[in-house]
C-alpha cells in the first residue's frame, strides 16, 4: 500500500529548507520597505509599533492553530487539507478557493513588482526602456525562469530562494542602519493613516508564512520540522518589521525608502539606489518562486482529490515535482501580472485588498476548524480553545470592519471581495455535485505510512471503513489509525 503523495519524493527537505520556503514566500525584505514607508508617511508614533506587534501576535496565534494540524498530519494542501478534518466540505472548498486566490494574487503582485524593479535597476544605470512592452516582457521572463527552477527540484529551489532572501534581508537591514540622512527625503507613496490599514499591511506582508505546510509529504520529519517552520517564520518577520518601524521612526530608514521610491532624485547616491533596488528585486524574485512552489502543491492536492482537473496531479518521474501544476500556476501568474501592470501598477489598493480578504478568510476558518478538530479527537485544552476562538473572533471582526468601512466610505472593493470569497466554497461545491460528485467523497488527502515503512513482523496495512490506511496485526486483525 502506498501514500497518495509518494510520487513527490518523501523525506527530502530539512528544517532549513522549510524555513527558507516560508521566509521567501513572505519576502520580509520588501515588507520592511513598505512598512517603513507607511511609518514615514503616516507618522503614527509608537502606536505604529504597537500595531505591528499586535498583528504579529495574532499571526503567531494563527501559526499555533496551524501546528495543531501539522503535528498530526502531513499534507500537500496545507490549510485546505487541514480544514477538512474540522469543518464541512463547503467550508473546506471556501478555504481552498481563498488560498488559491491568495497565493495567485501574491504571485501576480510580486511578479509584476519584480518586473518593475528589474527595469528600475536599468533606469538607475541609465538604460531607459519606456512603455509597457518591456515590463510585460520582463514579467514573462521572470515567470519562465521561476517555472524552470520550480520544476528542476524542490531542494534546489528552496535552498536557492533561502540564499537570495537572506542576502536581501541582510542588505536592506544594513542599509537602514548605515544609510545617510537626506534633506527633503520623500516619504514613498501616499498611504492611509489608520492603524487598521497598517495591520492589514502587516498581514499582507506576512502572507505565506504557512507555506512550509505544503511540503509535509516531502519533509524528512514532517510532524516536527513543518511545525517549527510555521512558528518561527512569523516571529522572525515580526521582529524584522518592528526593526523597520523603529528605523523609520528614528530616521534611519528615510534614505532607503526614498532611494527605492524616488531614486537619485531624492538625493540618494547612485550606489545606494542600485543596492536598494537589487535587494528588493531579489526578494520579489524569491517570493515569486516561493508562491509557485506552494501554489503548485495546492493544485496537486486538489488534483489528487479531483476537485480540479486530475491532470494537475501529474508528477515528473525523475524530478519528483508537479510540473503540470507548476506550468498552469506560473502561466496564470504571468497573465495576471500583465493585467496588474496595465491596470493596478499605479494604485494596487483594490487588488491588495482582495488578496488580504482571502488571506483573513482562510485563517479565520482554519481557527474554527482547529476548535472542532481538537474537540472531535478529544485533545482540546482550555489554552488551545481560547487561542483558536480568539483568532476566529479577530478574523471575523476584521472582515466585518472591512465591510462596514467600505460601505461607509463608498469603497465597494472590500465588501465585494468578502462576498466573492464567502460564496466561493458554496458555488464550487454546487459545481462539483453536478459535474464530479465523486470528488466530494475523496477530499482530505494527506501523506500516510506505506507498506515499506513497517518493520518486519509488525503487521500489515489495510484500508479502514473511513478509507484511511490502518495497521493491523496478523494474529488479531485489530488495528489502529495511521
Amino acid at each position: 500500500m502506498f501514500s497518495p503523495l509518494r510520487a513527490l519524493g518523501r523525506r527530502q527537505l530539512s528544517q532549513v529548507d522549510l524555513i527558507g520556503q516560508s521566509l521567501s514566500t513572505v519576502a520580509p525584505a520588501t515588507g520592511m520597505i513598505f512598512i517603513a514607508a507607511w511609518i514615514v508617511s503616516a507618522e503614527p508614533g509608537f502606536g505604529g509599533l504597537a500595531a505591528i506587534l499586535g498583528t504579529t501576535a495574532v499571526v503567531v496565534a494563527v501559526a499555533y492553530c496551524i501546528t495543531q494540524f501539522t503535528r498530526r498530519l502531513a499534507a500537500a494542501g496545507s490549510l485546505y487539507s487541514f480544514v477538512f478534518h474540522g469543518l464541512s466540505r463547503r467550508a473546506t472548498l471556501t478555504v481552498g478557493a481563498a488560498l488559491l486566490l491568495a497565493y495567485l494574487g501574491i504571485s501576480i503582485s510580486v511578479l509584476a513588482n519584480s518586473a518593475v524593479s528589474l527595469l528600475g535597476i536599468g533606469t538607475a544605470l541609465g538604460i531607459e526602456l519606456p512603455g509597457t512592452g518591456p515590463l510585460l516582457l520582463a514579467a514573462a521572463l521572470v515567470a519562465g525562469t521561476v517555472a524552470v527552477i520550480t520544476v528542476r527540484g524542490v531542494r534546489f529551489a528552496t535552498r536557492a530562494i533561502l540564499l537570495v532572501e537572506a542576502c536581501s534581508l541582510v542588505l536592506i537591514g544594513i542599509l537602514m542602519l548605515a544609510g545617510p540622512d537626506l534633506d527633503g527625503t520623500g516619504g514613498g507613496p501616499a498611504v492611509s493613516g489608520t492603524l487598521p490599514f497598517l495591520a492589514m499591511t502587516v498581514v499582507f506582508s506576512m502572507a505565506g508564512f504557512e507555506s512550509a505546510a505544503f511540503f509535509g509529504a516531502e519533509a524528512r520529519r514532517p510532524l516536527t520540522t513543518v511545525s517549527r517552520a510555521v512558528l518561527v517564520t512569523p516571529v522572525v518577520c515580526g521582529a524584522v518589521f518592528v526593526f523597520a518601524g523603529w528605523a523609520a521612526m528614528s530616521g534611519h530608514a528615510d534614505a532607503v525608502v526614498a532611494a527605492y521610491f524616488d531614486g537619485t532624485a531624492s538625493g540618494a547616491s547612485l550606489g545606494m539606489v542600485i543596492a536598494v533596488k537589487i535587494g528588493v528585486t531579489c526578494s520579489w524574485l524569491a517570493s515569486t518562486l516561493g508562491c509557485a512552489q506552494a501554489g503548485s502543491r495546492l493544485l496537486l492536492a486538489m488534483g489528487i482529490e479531483g476537485t480540479v482537473p486530475r491532470s494537475l496531479s501529474r508528477i515528473h518521474d525523475r524530478l519528483r515535482t508537479p510540473y503540470v501544476a507548476v506550468g498552469w500556476f506560473t502561466l496564470a501568474s504571468a497573465i495576471g501580472a500583465w493585467v496588474y501592470l496595465l491596470v493596478f501598477v499605479g494604485d494596487s489598493t483594490p487588488f491588495d485588498g482582495f488578496v488580504e480578504v482571502a488571506i483573513v478568510t482562510a485563517y479565520t476558518l482554519l481557527a474554527v476548524s482547529c476548535l472542532r478538530f481538537l474537540r472531535r479527537i478529544g485533545e482540546d485544552a482550555p489554552s488551545t480553545t481560547a487561542l483558536s476562538a480568539g483568532v476566529a473572533a479577530v478574523g471575523a471582526g476584521l472582515l466585518g470592519y472591512l465591510v462596514l468601512d467600505g460601505i461607509t466610505h463608498g469603497l465597494w472593493a472590500m465588501p465585494v471581495a468578502v462576498l466573492i470569497v464567502g460564496v466561493s466554497g458554496t458555488a464550487w461545491a454546487w459545481l462539483l455535485r453536478r459535474r464530479r460528485p465523486e470528488s466530494l467523497t475523496t477530499m482530505g488527502s494527506f501523506d500516510s505510512i506505506e507498506t515499506t515503512d513497517l518493520l518486519p513482523g509488525s503487521g500489515e496495512l489495510v484500508l479502514g471503513d473511513d478509507g484511511r490506511p490502518q495497521v493491523v496485526t496478523a494474529q488479531s486483525g485489530a488495528g489502529f489509525g495511521a
